[in-house]
């Protein structure tokens, strides 16, 4: 007998004489009756608290929106998926100098691109409004995950009818075989000394714009 069959002898041997598994309870909250205003105004705190910038916007206004937060900014990227009308105005500013990297399946962004770019754009599939979490899930209006983890900036896309209340909502709207990046305010860590550093793990500046409708 090796040493990788006694350490399996050993781990059969253990389940088998452990106890049964309880059974889980599932009396926690599922749903929740909160209305639309409702979740507008707790997603926006939740973030805000985050040191988030959020705006809410009719769908209408954000092609103005987005050309406010851009100005300044040299090049932005996006994926494929969002509709390129939502840049429109922002593309026409600033005497047209500004540009936009498009990220696609044939033509896919590297890292050294991503990093150079001044912001990245992108949708979302869905939020939690009770704990300001966004969530990514690779569609074609968020694009890969490095996309919105390698920018120092992040403007990100709410619809209004994607914002749940509570987790388990959230959960049941999302396919848990996709990849999925989970996102609460902008990327911040405390672990060396308690000291906050922001933008180790992800864009420094997060710029959140709901839309309604």
């Amino acid at each position: 007998m090796n040493a990788r069959d006694e350490i399996l002898g050993r781990l059969r041997s253990a389940l088998r004489d452990a106890p049964a598994v309880p059974e889980v309870p599932r009396d926690y909250r599922r749903a929740s009756d909160l209305g639309q205003d409702e979740l507008i105004e707790l997603l926006t705190d939740r973030l805000v608290d985050y040191k988030a910038n959020v705006f809410v916007e009719e769908a209408a206004a954000v092609p103005q929106r987005l050309a406010v937060l851009l100005e300044g900014a040299r090049s932005y990227a996006a994926p494929h998926g969002l509709a390129a009308s939502l840049f429109a105005e922002a593309d026409a500013r600033d005497g047209g100098s500004r540009r936009r990297l498009t990220d696609a399946p044939g033509q896919r962004l590297g890292v050294a691109a991503l990093d150079a770019v001044d912001a990245v754009v992108t949708g979302s599939a869905v939020a939690v409004a009770e704990t300001g979490t966004i969530v990514l899930d690779t569609g074609p209006d968020q694009g890969r995950r490095v996309l919105s983890l390698v920018p120092d900036r992040h403007i990100c896309l709410v619809r209004v009818g994607d914002i749940t209340a509570i987790l388990p909502e959230a959960l049941r709207r999302l396919d848990g075989t996709r990849p999925q990046t989970w996102i609460s305010g902008p990327s911040a860590t405390s672990d060396i000394e308690l000291e906050r550093v922001e933008g180790v793990h992800g864009p420094r500046t997060l710029d959140v714009v709901i839309v309604r409708g």
